[in-house]
């Protein structure tokens, strides 16, 4: 009943919905039958040129030729299998950090002890591994590297100026904090990281750099600290401000009704809308190439740009698509179970 009160309520919407149905299935089985019917998984000793044949359709051997390039950018080839264990000692990270259990202090030293790892693999120096600047980083490790650090960096910084923009006894803190949030919102992160990468140098001693990466992560950290912070004042507006009076009432400082009174209400009532900004600042790392960061989606371009396999870039960006999807799905998932429990 419910399916028919939706699609099959009128005839105009019984004929809306069998022609949107039919142009659906056609096109459905169009892609399918470029993705998987036609498709050239592996091209042998015949190479690209397997691919040109007449009648093939996609060329999925493209991204197992390309792989470890999109994966891993421009580190160093006979080097990369320590990217692919730091990517896998950040992911385990983030999969224990997701576990309520060990929501502890000892979570803290969990993670201070795997970036330590990432860091050493990463850069090497230590334990015989030699030295890979961070200019030669790329792919997937930096996308999750600024993605995870810059939101949990972001996020401790947006609870600060959350409270001190909706408290009204801060004075000229609140003030500070109202100019931060607004003044980083009107500008967009193009500009914050062309600030970041070409002013910062200009203001420190001579002699004294700080990598390219390090600053594009301050930036990430306080763009996404600004958007973080209006959410988070959002659910404080929400909290029933006698939740405050009564947590006063029974003698509780003004600390202690903040950590346990309305900030857990607050962050509880705006998750949706903070996994929200997680996705699309996840999604926005993307526009790191325009300092020169080589993140996942630069690999993925220089992949595609191979004269060899020129024309299947189609595949090497689905490919990719298919890596950002599964992250920001589980982000949404997780998101939702969390909210269930």
């Amino acid at each position: 009943m419910r399916l028919r009160r939706l699609f099959f309520n009128s005839p105009g919407s019984t004929l809306t919905t069998l022609l949107l149905g039919t142009i659906s299935v056609l096109l459905g089985w169009q892609f399918l039958r470029w993705a998987l019917v036609q498709a050239v998984f592996s091209t042998g000793a015949a190479g690209p040129e397997a691919c040109r044949a007449p009648g093939v359709g996609a060329c999925w051997a493209v991204v197992g030729d390309k792989l470890r390039l999109i994966l891993f950018g421009s580190y160093p080839f006979d080097q990369q299998w320590r990217a692919a264990l730091a990517m896998v000692v950040l992911l385990a990270a983030l999969a224990l950090s997701a576990w309520p259990r060990l929501w502890r202090p000892g979570l803290a030293l969990l993670w201070m002890l795997a970036l330590a790892a990432f860091g050493v693999l990463m850069h090497g120096g230590m334990f015989g591994l030699p030295v890979v600047g961070d200019d030669q980083w790329g792919g997937l490790p930096v996308t999750l590297l600024l993605a995870a650090m810059g939101l949990a960096a972001g996020f401790p910084l947006a609870v600060a100026l959350a409270v001190l923009r909706h408290s009204a006894q801060a004075g000229v803190a609140r003030a500070l904090a109202v100019a931060y949030i607004e003044l980083v919102r009107a500008v967009p992160l193009l500009a914050v990281l062309f600030l970041v990468s070409v002013m910062i140098p200009l203001f420190l001693p001579q002699g004294m750099d700080l990598s390219k990466l390090l600053r594009v992560f301050v930036a990430f950290a306080g763009f996404t600290a600004a958007y973080l912070a209006e959410v988070i004042r959002g659910g404080l507006q929400a909290v029933p401000r006698g939740q405050a009076e009564a947590a006063m009432a029974l003698g509780l400082t003004r600390w202690t009704t903040l950590s346990t009174v309305l900030l857990p209400q607050a962050l509880r009532a705006v998750q949706p809308a903070l996994v929200n900004v997680f996705i699309a600042f996840f999604k926005a790392t993307s526009i790191v190439v325009v300092v020169g960061i080589f993140d996942l989606m630069t690999a993925a371009k220089r992949a595609a740009a191979d004269a060899q396999w020129q024309g299947f870039g189609t595949e090497i960006y689905l490919f990719v698509a298919a890596i950002y999807f599964v992250f920001c799905w589980a982000m949404s998932r997780y998101s939702a179970w969390l909210q269930r429990r």
